[in-house]
């Protein structure tokens, strides 16, 4: 059996790398020309949490932007310039008033105070930008304030300015230097409603989840007594469905053979591939293929249901007693509380590793330009020797600032590879986290069915007795299983990053390579998730390891494959159909409620600027707990399965080896039994 210690030494060693290398204020703060952080608390630049951008006309996009790329003098301020202004005509204004060089100050080089100097030296230095336009802040970053007036584009009332060069420049240079921020800030205009929106009806939606969790339980309940009657409605209703669809393609392919001048004699061969498919519903060829292939359906569900009844039978007992067993231990639907917030903490914990280990890298500085044809422009410099080079001669202007964070160490050229081990372990945690839940309530749920007298003999907090045993005695084999499956699933993401690179290339072959080994490793990938599952079921039951739980569920299962894959169907489509009944049903109550079509509560229903944003959360939420609800009942169904397995390998029904199972169960296998002895007579 593995240690439960597995999973500690792997995680502990990848955040101590991390946490030692990385330096989460280079994602959470701006960082200037120098290197320093925007609004850094103890700096020079605590109060300054803004930067400020020099000539913003010479950033392309927003991308160069946020990736702090731009190549122009990046400065930490305070606030950002709220009127158009240049060093030209502050240069002139300040012979009359001193406060127009306070002000324009604020967005030069600390340290500078020279105001005489010439407009040529301080543009050459870059002491100073050469002009400043309206901005607001956006993303910790000065954006020109972008304002639509009548259709125009404006700044500050203006549709031109003065770039300080002595050119007059139009408001959209400053909107092409800055693409997409508009879009953005209309993004950002839309946050701001969809979040009014939750604030004024986040009490609505919170009634909406109640009413789920009240309906999803009311129907895991009522399953006791209605499994049955909705399991054979079901059936006959596709049987019914199928049989419509035979009589409308008949009727369709007779009418089209009835016609004289019809395309009825032309054949699918004869007019080849067309993309309208509505021409092959012209052709009578079209209905016979798709009479022939529903009544082939149909032939094969009547026949199943013929031979499999009494199976079917089986399954819907189980499906009732899952449901008693849920009655008389109501705490196993609270559970996945439990599995969200442990979740919750898997996630939270990878999202830390991961920025620490993107924030690994070092300052690293390049030389930037103001000339074209600079043969250093874009090489790495040190900004404490960069005075001493030569480069400010060949190059006149050029600075040595900060560019991006990187570096050339084993470290630094290994970051990726322990992303991708962040990766694997966040996957390992999560499956560990589900498994715990299902071997959890596994547990809770075989006490219930090996309880001879039903429910005096069921063990007083089933559900805690089964977490303590989990935690103590099966962690390193849920640990193991789970390490089995978080690899499947990292070649799956690996093939994905693959496919991903691949898909401008002409090579066929490979192509055809990672479809085939994606489907591949998709299928086993459910196939482990399955065989996991029954293996944690066998663990909480007999307290065996892992390998042993595995091989001993996978031959009950194969012994009784048949049963396997009716009881698999029934559940599947009996909580298929719950999830949408549920989320459909609740959907449907919260659209007529928040578009004001129920006159009972019109008044009730806040004002809103969409009216789809509560509505989808509504029914995505309502999905979400049902599906919670009805995972507890899968899970339910399943270890009672197996349960009713072993019971019948174990016992055989008289004084000394009793059957464990319900009597609604014993009397089906008692009629099961009976027509096997009648037909070998």
């Amino acid at each position: 059996m593995v240690s439960h210690a597995t999973l500690t030494p792997a995680s502990e060693d990848l955040s101590i790398t991390a946490w030692i290398h990385g330096d989460p204020r280079k994602v959470v703060y701006p960082t200037d020309s120098h290197g320093q952080f925007c609004g850094q608390q103890g700096t020079p630049n605590a109060n300054k949490a803004i930067l400020f951008y020099f000539n913003i006309l010479q950033c392309a996009n927003p991308a160069v932007l946020i990736n702090l790329q731009c190549p122009t003098t990046q400065l930490c301020v305070s606030k950002c310039p709220d009127r158009f202004a240049t060093y030209l005509d502050m240069q002139y204004n300040y012979r009359y008033n001193n406060s127009y060089w306070e002000y324009y100050r604020q967005f030069c080089k600390p340290g500078f105070d020279n105001p005489r100097k010439s407009v040529a030296h301080v543009l050459r230095d870059e002491d100073c930008p050469s002009m400043i336009v309206p901005s607001r802040p956006f993303l910790q970053r000065c954006f020109p304030d972008f304002i639509t007036r009548n259709g125009t584009l404006t700044v500050a009332n203006k549709t031109d300015f003065k770039d300080g060069l002595g050119k007059t420049r139009s408001v959209i240079d400053l909107r092409d230097a800055a693409n997409g921020i508009t879009s953005l800030l209309d993004a950002k205009e839309v946050g701001m409603k969809i979040f009014e929106d939750y604030a004024s009806s986040w009490y609505w939606i919170l009634i909406g989840l109640v009413i789920t969790m009240v309906v999803s339980l009311a129907f895991i309940l009522l399953l006791r007594f209605t499994a049955g009657v909705l399991l054979w409605l079901i059936i006959f209703g596709v049987i019914a469905v199928v049989g419509y669809g035979i009589w409308h393609c008949y009727w369709e392919f007779s009418t089209l053979r009835g016609k004289p001048h019809s395309d009825g004699d032309v054949t699918i061969a004869d007019i080849g591939f067309q993309t309208d498919f509505g021409v092959y519903l012209q052709l009578s060829q079209t209905w016979l293929i798709l009479m022939i292939s529903l009544s082939v359906i149909e032939a094969v569900i009547i026949v199943i249901l013929i031979f499999l009844r009494r199976r079917v039978r089986i399954a819907i007992a189980l499906l009732e007693e899952g449901s008693r067993a849920i009655g008389y231990i109501m705490s196993t639907l609270f559970y996945p509380i439990i599995t969200f917030v442990l979740l919750a903490i898997c996630i939270a914990y990878w999202a830390v590793i991961a920025v620490f280990l993107a924030s690994s890298g070092d300052a690293v500085y390049k030389v930037m330009s103001t000339q074209d044809k600079c043969m250093y422009a874009n090489l790495t410099c040190d900004p404490e020797t960069f005075s001493q080079t030569n480069v400010t001669t060949v190059c006149p202007g050029s600075q040595c600032t900060f560019a991006f964070y990187g570096g050339e160490s084993l470290y630094h050229h290994y970051i990726f590879v322990l992303q991708l081990c962040n990766v694997l372990m966040f996957l390992w945690l999560v499956n560990f986290t589900i498994a715990l839940g299902q071997c959890t309530l596994a547990g809770a749920f075989a006490s219930y069915y090996w309880a001879l007298k039903k429910p005096q003999d069921i063990p007083s907090c089933p559900l805690f007795s089964s977490f303590s045993r989990a935690v103590r005695y099966h962690t390193g084999s849920l640990a193991f299983g789970s390490l089995i499956l978080a690899l499947v699933q990292m070649f799956r993401i690996v093939l994905e990053y693959l496919d991903h690179k691949l898909k401008g290339a002409h090579n066929a072959f490979a192509r055809f390579l990672i479809c085939c080994l994606k489907c591949c490793f998709w299928c086993l990938e459910h196939f482990i998730k399955f065989m996991n599952r029954n293996a944690y079921i066998m663990m909480a039951i007999y307290g065996k390891s892992f390998c042993t739980s595995a091989k001993d569920a996978f031959f009950l299962l194969m012994r009784n494959v048949v049963r396997v894959a009716v009881l698999d169907k029934v559940t599947d489509f009996l909580l298929f159909l719950g999830k949408v009944l549920i989320s459909g049903s609740v959907g449907v109550l919260a659209f007529f409620f928040f578009t004001r079509k129920i006159p009972v509560i019109q008044e009730e229903v806040p004002s809103l600027n969409y009216y789809w944003v509560p509505l989808l959360t509504v029914i995505f939420g309502s999905y979400l707990i049902a599906h919670g609800f009805f995972n507890v009942y899968a899970m339910c169904v399943d270890t009672l399965f197996l349960c009713f397995c072993e019971d019948l390998e174990r016992n055989d029904g008289s004084p000394l080896k009793p059957f464990y199972m319900s009597p609604q169960l014993h009397r089906i296998l008692r009629r099961e039994q009976g027509s096997k002895l009648y037909t070998s007579s």
